[in-house]
């Protein structure tokens, strides 16, 4: 039987997006070459951070442990979740009549049958080609008052169908340039792009489940590079 390297599976909702509010179980799983420097899920590659023993469980495992919290969609994420190969997990949360969703930065492959792709791209390992055709919404991570131009330099947002979330970076959620950026933007363009939050932080959402971890920002650690 397949095994992948778990960092934390949680039941709570999910707090961005398109399936803001439902109720979802996270698979969270260890693993991420990209290293962004405000990463809030540092745990599952930092190794002041990384737990010394990688809990490593079945797929079949953890599509029954989601299975039995009743989740309207399990939500697949890391790190960077397309490193892995999910067609096994994939399949059996499928089986099990679970919407499998993903959200990964979109620059691997995407191993294994999803309902729902979630795309946040990254400077240090931009989309390739694939992910287009599979993305259903994208989520730009808004660092500071410049971020929106320089991603749409980037990436041809005007012509794709798909929202095009604009997600302030949480330690600037409240920093009144980069919400004004946001604002803004939005305001003069329209679709596809939308103002975005991380909801589920402002409820404590996925503290409330136990096997939930705490958040592990990078802002106190050095570049372990």
């Amino acid at each position: 039987m397949s095994e992948l390297p778990v960092y934390e599976r949680f039941h709570s909702w999910q707090g961005e997006g398109i399936h803001l509010g439902k109720s979802a179980f996270f698979i969270r799983l260890h693993g991420c070459p990209v290293h962004c420097p405000w990463c809030d899920s540092a745990g599952t590659w930092h190794p002041k951070h990384r737990p010394e023993n990688v809990e490593h469980l079945e797929c079949t495992d953890l599509a029954d442990e989601a299975f039995y919290a009743c989740p309207e969609i399990v939500v697949i994420t890391g790190g960077e979740p397309a490193i892995h190969d999910l067609v096994g997990l994939s399949y059996q949360l499928r089986s099990r009549n679970l919407p499998v969703h993903i959200e990964t930065c979109g620059a691997f492959p995407i191993m294994g049958e999803m309902d729902w792709v979630t795309v946040s791209p990254k400077t240090a390992a931009p989309p390739i080609e694939e992910t287009f055709e599979l993305v259903d919404e994208w989520k730009i991570i808004v660092e500071n008052e410049n971020s929106i131009e320089k991603w749409c330099e980037a990436i041809p947002f005007k012509d794709v169908n798909e929202p095009v979330w604009l997600h302030p970076e949480w330690s600037q959620s409240q920093n009144p340039k980069v919400l004004k950026s946001i604002n803004e933007w939005v305001k003069k363009h329209g679709a596809p792009f939308r103002a975005g939050f991380q909801m589920h932080k402002l409820f404590l959402a996925d503290e409330e489940d136990e096997r939930s971890r705490p958040e592990a920002s990078l802002s106190h650690l050095p570049d372990p590079s």
